[in-house]
């Protein structure tokens, strides 16, 4: 089962369009953070590679950085992601070109045929290291394929679509 996570992880990253959502403890300020790190337990029981693991982490640190905040060995916050995947089957009533379609083997109305899909999650954490408690989590949720072009890019676009969400608005 490990492996077809990993597999299915893999190509999570080759589709358009993600869902995205985040949740927050409300009496937090997040103006108070300034530093992170990652929480390396959480991190190794994600289910994907090593090098996926690599590129999830790079993009978090461009991310987090470009917001002020900066790695420490003290950290304010403490960072672990995790995945997901399911398989979903969808059924396609669309019909090629029109109702009717010739090919040399079969003339007729075109039927309708099932179409899976593997949809993946990232959950990106943060957690208070004084407290050891989450204080905020993005989802983000798409689509999979099996080909994928610039992986490093996909999941830098991927990582950025969740961690655009924090800090979250305070008032």
């Amino acid at each position: 089962m490990k492996h077809f996570s990993l597999f299915l992880f893999l190509f999570l990253f080759s589709c358009s369009s993600v869902y995205v959502i985040s949740d927050h403890d409300a009496s937090i300020d997040f103006k108070s953070y300034k530093t992170f790190a990652y929480l390396k337990s959480g991190i190794d029981k994600a289910e994907i590679s090593d090098l996926d693991k690599r590129r999830i982490l790079k993009s978090i640190d461009l991310e987090l950085e470009s917001k002020g905040l900066n790695k420490s060995k003290n950290p304010d916050l403490l960072i672990t992601f995790s995945t997901n995947a399911k398989e979903k089957i969808y059924i396609n009533t669309d019909y090629l070109y029109s109702n009717w379609h010739y090919n040399p083997y079969f003339f007729g109305p075109m039927r309708s045929f099932p179409i899976n899909q593997i949809e993946g999650t990232l959950y990106i954490n943060l957690i208070d290291s004084k407290t050891k408690k989450l204080i905020w989590q993005g989802k983000g949720k798409g689509g999979l394929s099996d080909y994928i072009k610039n992986r490093d890019e996909k999941i830098g676009d991927f990582v950025s679509e969740i961690l655009n969400n924090f800090p979250p608005a305070q008032g």
